[in-house]
């Protein structure tokens, strides 16, 4: 856990990280449109959720939870 907390409480490398988990949750979005497949838009769902969770691990790490 202590690992987690250099990347996640240094502000440049995290806002970073946080840049490039926006943009793929976008091109996710993007994709997710071109699909009339469900079993396709569920695979696109579930990788957005886990994007989203990584937008969380700063709480996470520093709360303990």
């Amino acid at each position: 856990m202590s690992q987690l907390k250099l990347v996640v409480n240094n502000k440049p490398q995290w806002d970073a990280m946080l840049e490039e988990i926006d943009f793929r949750i976008a091109f996710a979005h993007k994709q997710m449109e071109q699909y009339d497949d469900p079993v396709e838009i569920y695979r696109f769902q579930g990788e957005i959720r886990a994007l989203r969770s990584l937008t969380k691990l700063r709480d996470k790490v520093n709360n303990g939870s």
